[in-house]
């Protein structure tokens, strides 16, 4: 395997179609998106906002059990966008790094 094509996530990445809020720092309104997989190193999502590689991002979601290995959680996540995918039908493929996670407290419905 090539260098440019050898693994480099630093944690086990599993499958989970989970709906995402994303902001970057430059926007003053949220866009939604929703997740392929993700890590708790990293994340790959589809919106259909366009973002730029590079940039800085603010994700909220729920990670699931399997993350959180006890039951879901709500979490804000602050991230890089390390690639830009075109998507289908106008929506954009994000993968990002995740730098920090900070779990948000729970709601009392």
């Amino acid at each position: 395997m090539t260098d440019a094509r050898r693994e480099r996530r630093s944690g086990q990445r599993i499958s989970a179609r989970v709906s995402v809020s994303v902001k970057t720092p430059h926007e003053r309104v949220a866009t939604t998106g929703v997740t392929r997989d993700l890590s708790t190193s990293g994340v790959f999502l589809y919106t259909d906002s366009r973002i730029s590689e590079g940039s800085e991002l603010e994700v909220v979601l729920i990670l699931p059990p399997e993350i959180t290995k006890s039951g879901i959680q709500w979490v804000c996540c602050r991230a890089s966008v390390v690639r830009v995918e075109d998507g289908e039908e106008g929506s954009f493929g994000v993968a990002a790094s995740i730098r920090s996670i900070e779990i948000l407290p729970e709601i009392p419905s």
